[in-house]
């Protein structure tokens, strides 16, 4: 189904509590004379214990979409709510303590400290926020991604699958809120990917986590529970329960 010229898609059918929501969202970039509207008027909510993939051609706002929500990149207009926080109304500190704490990031590269170890990695995040590190639930977190006997493994001696995981262990060990993944199997053989996104689908099955991914893989988005497609910078049309051909024939569609 598409959304009528100019109305912004809202996820209605989550029942959940949002625990993160687009309302009335625009980013620009440029001057007055040569301005790009990266996002205009998105409103959205994600649901608590949902996993959404957000979808479109190149230039439509995905990744945009995705830093205003993570509160890395400040809104044009419109708000951005985390639970009960207003990222737009945060200041620098107060943004940077939510990201330490109620956001998980993953991305495509890794971004893992090549000479520190798994769990050495996973670790850093509770140290950079000032926490009391845990070595039960650094080991419980690698567990949980399959990564508990490779723990004292630097980057070099693991697998490309096996570094993503590392990453999303480092990006769960402090509970966040929502997890944000960008392109998280883009640079992973078929092999690989599957296994994160079953992991990513246990994540959410499991211990209900919430999760907004950007992808252009039909194959990972048909893993979530939904599938935002962006165009131009608006929401143009939305998929519940999605197939991988579905999504790839509206994305089809759209590029074209």
């Amino acid at each position: 189904m598409t959304a009528p010229a100019g109305i912004q898609w809202q996820q209605t059918e989550a029942r959940a509590p949002a625990a993160v929501e687009l309302r009335g969202v625009s980013r620009h970039y440029g001057g007055k004379h040569a301005q790009v509207r990266a996002l205009d008027d998105v409103s959205v909510a994600f649901a608590q214990g949902s996993w959404t993939a957000v979808m479109g051609p190149s230039g439509s706002g995905k990744s945009t979409l995705l830093h205003c929500a993570a509160g890395l990149e400040r809104v044009s207009a419109g708000q951005v709510l985390l639970g009960e926080h207003d990222l737009t109304a945060a200041g620098d500190a107060e943004l940077t303590a939510l990201r330490r704490s109620e956001i998980g990031f993953v991305f495509q590269s890794f971004n893992l400290i090549a000479s520190l170890t798994a769990e050495q990695n996973v670790t850093l995040p509770l140290k950079l926020a000032g926490q009391r590190v845990s070595a039960k639930a650094v080991r419980r977190v690698l567990a949980s991604v399959g990564l508990d006997e490779r723990r004292r493994h630097r980057p070099r001696e693991l697998s490309g699958g096996q570094q993503q995981r590392v990453a999303i262990a480092r990006a769960m060990v402090t509970r966040p809120r929502v997890l944000f993944a960008d392109e998280p199997t883009g640079a992973l053989d078929s092999t690989s990917a599957r296994q994160v996104l079953r992991l990513l689908r246990e994540l959410v099955d499991g211990a209900g986590q919430t999760i907004v991914m950007v992808t252009h893989d039909p194959a990972a988005a048909a893993s979530a529970d939904s599938v935002l497609f962006l165009s131009d910078g608006r929401i143009v049309d939305h998929a519940h329960a999605p197939s991988a051909a579905g999504v790839a024939e509206r994305l089809a569609r759209l590029e074209g």
